[in-house]
């Protein structure tokens, strides 16, 4: 594709990066086809940016056969934003829910996969293009009561790392990008349950990352020259030193 007609596929778009993204990449020229399970949010991101609303649940494998042959009849694709997760839960490992990380993996492992795997023969027919994967620094280390968490990111880490071996030699970059703390609307938010006061003290006392700041890093990422691949970026709050040491006044 030439640059006039690049288009990629943001999933997770309703919301937080997923809809920062869409906004960004759409200022940058790009066409998007914004994908998320809530209709009414992606048809006003529509509205607002121009991008193309395509609900979907990722977890299931019609949604995804649906969006991968409607991706490929309407135009191909240069990159694919695997942006769709999120957390459940902050419990030790003794008391946890298994739901809970049943859940996250549905979400943030298998329903990357999915998504990968149906867009990839897409990539390829259009020359090459890009699989984005955006991670967490929990895919990196530990920390109390993120075991869920942190396993379902380590094995989404290790997806696109492995990806990229597999494919090397292929017009196909694999990029992940990992954010630490960045203070969206929702993660917290849906991680406690809907507990505004607890999901608040996550954030209290430093300046977190916002949604703008992680979709920056992904815009310049997939901006580089095609021979660039970005292995990895690790983007945290300059308060944050790890995922257990931030600075809090």
């Amino acid at each position: 594709m030439t640059s006039s007609t690049r288009r990629a596929v943001v999933t997770g778009a309703s919301s937080g990066i997923g809809a920062a993204t869409v906004r960004r990449l759409r200022s940058d020229g790009w066409a998007v086809v914004a994908v998320a399970r809530r209709a009414d949010r992606l048809a006003e991101l529509a509205a607002e940016t121009g991008a193309e609303a395509f609900p979907a649940d990722l977890t299931v494998a019609d949604d995804v056969a649906r969006l991968a042959a409607h991706v490929e009849a309407t135009g191909g694709l240069t990159a694919l934003v695997n942006n769709a997760g999120g957390a459940f839960g902050l419990d030790p490992v003794a008391t946890s829910d298994v739901d809970d990380w049943r859940r996250m993996y549905e979400v943030n492992v298998l329903g990357t996969l999915r998504v990968t795997q149906a867009l990839l023969p897409v990539l390829r027919a259009d020359g090459g293009g890009d699989v984005l994967v955006v991670t967490s620094t929990a895919a990196d280390g530990a920390y109390e009561g993120g075991a869920g968490y942190t396993g379902v990111k380590h094995a989404e880490r290790m997806l696109a790392t492995t990806l990229r071996w597999e494919i090397v030699g292929e017009p196909i970059r694999v990029i992940q990008i990992a954010p630490g703390a960045v203070a969206t609307e929702e993660f917290s938010l849906v991680r406690f349950g809907g507990d505004a006061e607890r999901a608040a003290k996550v954030y209290e006392g430093f300046q977190p990352l916002v949604a703008d700041d992680v979709a920056d890093t992904i815009a310049w990422a997939l901006s580089r020259p095609p021979h660039v691949n970005i292995d990895l970026i690790v983007v945290r709050p300059r308060a944050q030193a790890s995922n257990t040491k931030t600075a809090r006044e």
